[in-house]
C-alpha cells in the first residue's frame, strides 16, 4: 500500500494509535482521538447565527482521566514529520501541557517544553513514543511533586456514569488548585466568568479532596437561598447523605459536607452566630462562592467566619473579583490561580454572544426642569432643578418614560417571540414595581390568559420570589417577563434568558458584568444561541471599558455595608448615600419636606417623552463595537482569503464540491442565508459572493440553468441518462448546488421514478462516469 495515498484518518488509525498503544498508553482510559476543546464562537448577523469551526486536537493524551499530558497531532504522509507541530502547540497552550507530538506515520517530532538538557525538539522513531510513566515522572519532578502529593493529585474527578465531563478549562482550574492544596496553599481564588461553571468545578475539587480523605469536614457558603439549594439538587448531589444544609440556625455536627447561607450562619447577636458552635478546626475546607460580594471586605460579617475558621483551606470563587483602595479579594486570597473569562468563554462558544440594542429617550439625553410651584399627582411640590437621567426612577418618576419603555420592549418582543424569557433589570423595588404594571398593560392580551406573563420577583414579594424557579426552569412558559432591581444579578441561572433590558445605571462593572451574566448561558435545547441588550441607560458604554475582560476590576465600594453602592459623586443632589448592596430594599430619598416628613420621590404623569434614537449594535469578543454591515463582513473576509476573484474562481472551479467551500466560508461567519436575504434568495451563493465582494452582475439560478440549455449540453448523453441531469439541474433551479451534489440526491423525487441508483449510475457508464458528469454539469453551470 501507498502510503502518500492514505487520509489523515488512516495515518492515525494505521501507524500513530499502534504507535501510541505499543509504548503503553490504555486506548480506553488515556487516549481521546478527535478530542474538542471549544465549541466554536456562535457568529450572530441578524436573526441568524452560526457557529464558527470548534477547536479540535488529534489526539489528547491523559496520564489519568483528569490529568491531560499531551497532544498528538496527525498530518496526511504527503506532508513533513514536524507539520502538525505549531497547530499542535496551540492546542498544549491552551491545556496548559508540556508534550507535544506531530506525525505523519513516517516518525513523531516530539517538543518538550520542560526538556532539562536544552533540546526541546527532536524526531522520534515510532517505537520510541514515550510511556504514560515516562511522561508524567519528568511532569511531576517539574512540579516539585513529592509522593504523597502525588496521590492527591491523580485522585479522579466523579463522573458519575455520566456524559458530563469537564471541560478543557475547567479541567485546568480543578487541576492547578488541587495541586496547590496538595503544595500545601491555604487561600486561592479562582476567577471564571458567569456561566461557565464555577459550582461544577467546586463540587469537582471538593470531590477529589474528600475522595482522597486530604479534607474531610467541608463547608461551602453561598449568599442567596435558591444559590444553595440549586447546588445541593444539581451539582452536589452524589455527596448524598454525607450532604447537609445548615438551616433554622442549628449546627449538626455529623455531616461531612455543610452547605450554609453566610445569613445563616451569622448575626448580630452572639448567639445568633451559629458557626461558633463549631470548633475554629472543625472545617478544614472552606469555599466561598460569588466571594466578590462580601468575603473581601475586612470588616463584613461574612469574613468574621472566614477568620474564625481561619486554619481551614479556603478558595474563593467569582466571575469579578474586587480590587479597590477599600476592598480586595487578592489581599485575602492571594493572585487567582486561574481566570477564565467572559471574554474566552464567548469566544470558545460556550459562553452566547450578544447584541445590543441602544434606545436613547429625549429627557434622558436633555433632561426636565419643572414650572415654578409645580406639584407631582401627589400634591408635593417639586424642587426647581433640572432632573436628569441619574434621577429618573429614583428622585423623580416620569410615568410617561415608564409606560414608553414598556412599549419598547413590548414592541420588540412581538417582533421577534413574546415569549422569549425576558428581565427587566430597573432602578428600586418601586420602579421594578411600575414597570410590571406598564408592561402588563402592554401586554393585556397574553396577560389574560396567564396572570403570571409579567411578574416582579424583588426581595420584598413573596409570591414574585415563589415563581423564580419557574422563570429559570426551561420547561415552564411562565413567567415570561420578569422585572427587578437587584435580587436576580448574580446566582440566577436562566438558561433560556434572551433578552436583558437594563433600564437601570449601573456604575460598578463588577454589577454590570454580573447583569449581563444572566443572559450568557447557551440551551441548544430552546433554541438559545445569543441574546439581546435593550438598554436604555447607556450601561452598555461598559463594554468599551478596558476591565470589561474579566481581569480584577478598579470600583468604588462603599466603607459600610449599608453604603448605597453608587459612588458618592454620581448620586443625585440631596440623595443619602445610604442603601443596600447584597440584598434589595426600596431607597428613601430626602430631596423634599413634606409636613415635616421626607419625601421618598416625586411621580409626575403629564410630561411627554420621546425617543431620540435607536439603533442596533454588535460587539465582538474584544468588547468592540462591529460597524460592518453583512456586506462589509463579508467582503473583508473574502478579500483577506483571496487576492482577486481570479484566485476564487480558481479555488471554486478546481473544487470537487462546491458545498466544501460553503462550509468553510461559514466556519469563517459568513451567513450565506443572511446575505441571501439581503441581496436576493434566487442567487447561488457564488453569484452572491462574486456581487458584494468583487462587484459582480449576479445571475440567478435559474438564469444559470437557461445558459447550460442553451449549449445543447445533453446531446451526447442517452435518454436516461439526459432525464437524470435535466433533473439536477431543476434541483439546483429550485435548491441550489449543495442539494445536487448530496450523496442521497438519487434516493429522492424524481429520481427515484428514474430508477435505483445503481441504474441511474449505469445509464452514464458506472458510478465514476456518473460523478464525472455531476462535476461536469456544475462546471457548466459556474462558465456563465
Amino acid at each position: 500500500m501507498n502510503k502518500k495515498l492514505l487520509s489523515e484518518r488512516d495515518i492515525c488509525t494505521q501507524y500513530i494509535t499502534p504507535a501510541i498503544v505499543r509504548a503503553g498508553w490504555d486506548v480506553a482510559t488515556q487516549v481521546r482521538e478527535e478530542f474538542s476543546l471549544t465549541a466554536g464562537r456562535i457568529i450572530v448577523r441578524g436573526k441568524l447565527h452560526t457557529r464558527a469551526k470548534n477547536k479540535r486536537a488529534d489526539y489528547v493524551l491523559f496520564y489519568q482521566p483528569n490529568i491531560p499530558i499531551a497532544v498528538v497531532e496527525a498530518k496526511k504522509n504527503t506532508l513533513a514529520v514536524g507539520a502538525g507541530m505549531q497547530q499542535g502547540l496551540g492546542y498544549a497552550k491552551m491545556l496548559e501541557v508540556p508534550f507535544v507530538f506531530s506525525s505523519n506515520g513516517d516518525r513523531f517530532l516530539f517538543h518538550n517544553q520542560i526538556a532539562t538538557d536544552g533540546i526541546i525538539e527532536r524526531e522520534l522513531t515510532l517505537d520510541e513514543f514515550p510511556s504514560p510513566e515516562t511522561l508524567w515522572q519528568w511532569w511531576s519532578a517539574h512540579k516539585g511533586l513529592s509522593e504523597r502529593q502525588t496521590e492527591l493529585v491523580t485522585q479522579d474527578y466523579y463522573g458519575g456514569g455520566g456524559d458530563k465531563t469537564p471541560r478543557y478549562y475547567q479541567l485546568l482550574a480543578i487541576n492547578k488548585t488541587t495541586e496547590a492544596i496538595a503544595q500545601n496553599q491555604n487561600r486561592i481564588l479562582l476567577v471564571m466568568a458567569t456561566g461557565t461553571g464555577k459550582t461544577f468545578t467546586a463540587f469537582q475539587i471538593i470531590w477529589r479532596l474528600w475522595k482522597a480523605k486530604a479534607k474531610k469536614r467541608i463547608l461551602f457558603l453561598a449568599d442567596r437561598n435558591i444559590l444553595v439549594d440549586q447546588t445541593m439538587t444539581n451539582d452536589f448531589k452524589p455527596f448524598g447523605t454525607a450532604m447537609t444544609k445548615i438551616k433554622k440556625r442549628q449546627a449538626d455536627k455529623s455531616y461531612e459536607i455543610y452547605l450554609s447561607l453566610y445569613q445563616a450562619v451569622t448575626g448580630a447577636e452572639e448567639e445568633q452566630n451559629i458557626y461558633k458552635q463549631f470548633s475554629p478546626g472543625f472545617f478544614d475546607l472552606i469555599v466561598i462562592d460569588e466571594c466578590h460580594r462580601g468575603s473581601a471586605k475586612e470588616d463584613s460579617a461574612w469574613r468574621e467566619i472566614l477568620e474564625y475558621f481561619s486554619a481551614a483551606t479556603q478558595i474563593g470563587l467569582t466571575a469579578t473579583p474586587k480590587e479597590t483602595k477599600a476592598v480586595s479579594n487578592i489581599d485575602y486570597f492571594g493572585e487567582p490561580i486561574y481566570t477564565y473569562s467572559l471574554r474566552q468563554g464567548i469566544d470558545d462558544g460556550f459562553l452566547a454572544p450578544y447584541k445590543v440594542v441602544r434606545i436613547d429617550l429625549d429627557r434622558d439625553l436633555s433632561g426636565w426642569r419643572p414650572d415654578r410651584g409645580m406639584v407631582d399627582i401627589y400634591g408635593n411640590e417639586i424642587e426647581d432643578r433640572i432632573y436628569n437621567q441619574k434621577d429618573f426612577d429614583k428622585t423623580l418618576v416620569l410615568t410617561r418614560r415608564n409606560q414608553l419603555v414598556a412599549e419598547k420592549i413590548s414592541e420588540y418582543l412581538k417582533q421577534t417571540n413574546r415569549f422569549d424569557k425576558t428581565i427587566v433589570f430597573c432602578e428600586n423595588i418601586d420602579h421594578a414595581r411600575r414597570m410590571r404594571q406598564a408592561l402588563i398593560n402592554e401586554n393585556s392580551d397574553l396577560v389574560k390568559q396567564n396572570h403570571k406573563y409579567v411578574m416582579q420577583i424583588t426581595g420584598d414579594e413573596k409570591e414574585g420570589k415563589a415563581e423564580l424557579d419557574n422563570f429559570i426552569f426551561p420547561e415552564s412558559t411562565y413567567p415570561v417577563i420578569v422585572t427587578t432591581s437587584k435580587l436576580m444579578t448574580t446566582g440566577v441561572d436562566a438558561q433560556t434568558c434572551k433578552l436583558i433590558v437594563l433600564d437601570q445605571r449601573i456604575a460598578s462593572m463588577t454589577e454590570f458584568k454580573q447583569t449581563i451574566g444572566r443572559g450568557t448561558r447557551i440551551n441548544e435545547d430552546y433554541d438559545k444561541y445569543y441574546f439581546t441588550i435593550i438598554d436604555f441607560k447607556r450601561a452598555s458604554e461598559l463594554f468599551a471599558d478596558p476591565d470589561f475582560n474579566g481581569d480584577p476590576v478598579q470600583i468604588y465600594e462603599p466603607q459600610d455595608w449599608d453604603d448605597s453602592p453608587v459612588p458618592p459623586d454620581e448620586l443625585a443632589a440631596g440623595t443619602e448615600a445610604k442603601g443596600t448592596y447584597s440584598t434589595e430594599t426600596d431607597e428613601r430619598f430626602g430631596v423634599g419636606e413634606e409636613d415635616g416628613a421626607k419625601v421618598r420621590r416625586y411621580v409626575v404623569d403629564d410630561v411627554e417623552v420621546r425617543v431620540a434614537a435607536e439603533r442596533v449594535q454588535y460587539f465582538d469578543a474584544d468588547g468592540r463595537l462591529i460597524t460592518e454591515s453583512l456586506k462589509d463582513y463579508t467582503r473583508n473576509k473574502l478579500t483577506g482569503e483571496y487576492a482577486s476573484l481570479n484566485d476564487f474562481l480558481s479555488r471554486w472551479s478546481g473544487a470537487d464540491r462546491k458545498q466544501a467551500i460553503l462550509e468553510e466560508l461559514t466556519n469563517e461567519g459568513i451567513l450565506l442565508e443572511a446575505l441571501a436575504e439581503e441581496v436576493g434568495r434566487d442567487f447561488d451563493p457564488f453569484d452572491l459572493i462574486c456581487h458584494v465582494v468583487w462587484d459582480r452582475p449576479p445571475l440567478t439560478r435559474r438564469e444559470r440553468v437557461d445558459e447550460v440549455r442553451k449549449r445543447d449540453y445533453f446531446a451526447k448523453y442517452g435518454p436516461q441518462a439526459r432525464r437524470v441531469l435535466e433533473a439536477l439541474l431543476e434541483k439546483y433551479a429550485d435548491e441550489g448546488v449543495a442539494q445536487i451534489e448530496n450523496k442521497q440526491i438519487l434516493t429522492v423525487s424524481p429520481f427515484t421514478e428514474l430508477g435505483t441508483p445503481m441504474e441511474i449510475a449505469w445509464a452514464f457508464g458506472g458510478r465514476t462516469a456518473y460523478l464525472a458528469a455531476l462535476q461536469e454539469l456544475t462546471q457548466a453551470l459556474y462558465s456563465a
